[in-house]
């Protein structure tokens, strides 16, 4: 089996999931993993498919085929190699929340990378703040820590950063 992950994009309207799923299972594929979501009318997601070796190009040709309906990219993994990283990796998990701003995203992921942490997963909102009629900045980052890494130094460095540009940065799972 060959792992792909596909990126796609598109305007939202029902049945996008359902006509990439059909694609898949036509395919022999196995839908794995996703990350899928309607951002400001725009469908977007990631998904992690499983395809017979030998089905690879076909999948890929009937993705193409669903231009006009959205854009799907599939892109080759390397499944071995994040196994690798994931066996010897350490988990770190916080949320960052403060009044919205632009540059919290690079500034926290910059942070990370001058660290030498990768980051796994990041979700992010806005939305209106309830008593001061602000906009307030949410983030949820899931990290990967490599083991030469000290995860009490990485702490240090993200409370200071939470002190610079004043956010809340709350450690855990």
């Amino acid at each position: 089996m060959t792992t792909l992950v596909l990126t796609i994009v598109g305007d939202d309207r029902h049945g996008l999931v359902a006509a990439v799923a059909d694609a898949v299972d036509a395919h022999g594929g196995n839908w794995e993993n996703s990350q899928l979501a309607e951002l400001a009318g725009v469908f977007a997601g990631i998904v992690e498919v499983a395809v017979p070796d030998d089905r690879v190009d076909e999948l890929r040709a009937a993705l193409r085929g669903m231009d006009g309906l959205l854009n799907i990219t599939a892109h080759p993994s390397s499944a071995a190699a994040a196994r690798e990283r994931e066996a010897s990796a350490r988990h770190f998990g916080f949320r960052v929340l403060g009044n919205d701003r632009p540059g919290i995203v690079r500034e926290v992921s910059s942070t990370l990378s001058a660290q030498g942490v990768s980051i796994d997963r990041l979700t992010t909102e806005t939305r209106d703040a309830a008593m001061s009629g602000g906009r307030l900045f949410e983030a949820t980052i899931a990290a990967r820590v490599p083991p030469t890494v000290d995860i009490d130094a990485v702490q240090a460095a993200l409370e200071r950063l939470a002190t610079e540009i004043q956010v809340d940065v709350t450690v855990g799972d």
